[in-house]
């Protein structure tokens, strides 16, 4: 099914402005790239994105960030950030897959999304169990109150096929494992990533060609909104539902105004109205090129998303005046 339809609130120019965040952020990053320090990265791209962010013509708030204030010094939740215009929610994922950026391994990113103001669920520092599909399905198919088997074979009844004809994406980590083994029973074949479920979840959107049908399991909150704004705008089902299994998370959730925490979140409570999506590859992957470096140009490749008219963008770009890449080292 399509994205429905909805009011044009943003500036569709801030396109371009959100392609040059995510690009600046990608070229820090990826210069960095195979050396093995995840942390040098991620700051090499968090202050490419901070610095950048201060000149988009918008008022915006991260609600979705780096950290806490005080757990980070640039793109805290809660900062204010641009050069002033309409009053937006900012999200932003400086370097999504950091550790696949320090091995110089696939499917590195830089994303960033613009949306209306009070239009992203905030979260706490959690996890958040995850299911995604891509467009073209009746509504509520699948559905984290239904077990992992209900899903891929009501999945498969939906496309005409077998379970084997399914696959799921599902981040390689211990505690997957339960997970895993549900899945197989099925029958249906699982492709494992170390890292980067953001655009795991996107790449449910092109099954064609990315060969993955389902995303399922555990990662982090914060990259579950982004994945669900790109959604929003590309189309297709997601839910959330968050883990709270401490104290603390649970008190976070409750000043964020969460009061039930085992509530399942659909899409469209998740990320409401109009948004903008940009990504940019550090390292090459299925869905972006990495960054490329050569004496006379550095190349980039970026996707720019509309949640109200359901546009993507593909922007391969040439930059040729290295003096400002060099004023971010």
């Amino acid at each position: 099914m399509r994205v429905a339809r909805m009011p044009q609130v943003l500036d569709r120019r801030l396109s371009l402005d959100m392609a040059q965040v995510t690009e600046r952020c990608a070229v820090a990053a990826a210069r960095l790239r195979g050396r093995g320090d995840e942390q040098a990265a991620d700051l090499a791209a968090m202050a490419a994105c901070h610095r950048e962010l201060q000149l988009i013509p918008v008022s915006g708030t991260v609600v979705i960030g780096e950290g806490s204030e005080g757990e980070c010094e640039q793109l805290f939740v809660g900062e204010k950030l641009g050069a002033g215009g309409a009053e937006v929610d900012l999200a932003v994922d400086a370097l999504e897959g950091s550790t696949l950026c320090a091995k110089n391994m696939e499917g590195s990113l830089c994303v960033l999304v613009i949306a209306e103001r009070g239009s992203l669920l905030k979260v706490p520092d959690a996890y958040m169990e995850k299911l995604a599909i891509g467009p073209g399905y009746p509504d509520g198919i699948v559905s984290l109150a239904q077990s992992p088997q209900e899903n891929i074979q009501a999945l498969a009844d939906a496309k005409g096929v077998p379970t084997s004809e399914i696959t799921a994406l599902i981040l390689d980590r211990p505690r997957h494992a339960p997970l895993v083994e549900a899945v197989r029973k099925t029958g249906a074949a699982i492709k494992l990533i170390t890292d980067g479920d953001v655009a795991g979840v996107i790449h449910t959107t092109n099954p064609h060609e990315s060969g993955i049908d389902i995303y399922l399991g555990l990662g982090g909150a914060a990259e579950g909104i982004l994945a669900a704004a790109a959604l929003r705008c590309i189309g297709g089902q997601m839910e959330g539902r968050l883990v709270l299994d401490t104290e603390k998370k649970r008190a976070q959730a409750k000043a964020l105004g969460i009061r039930d925490g085992a509530k399942i979140y659909k899409l469209e409570e998740m990320v409401r109205g109009d948004c903008l999506v940009a990504a940019t590859g550090v390292t090459d992957g299925a869905l972006l090129k990495g960054v490329r470096f050569s004496r006379e140009v550095i190349e980039t490749d970026t996707i720019v998303l509309r949640a109200a008219t359901g546009t993507v963008r593909r922007i391969s770009t040439e930059h040729r005046d290295f003096r400002k890449f060099r004023m971010q080292g």
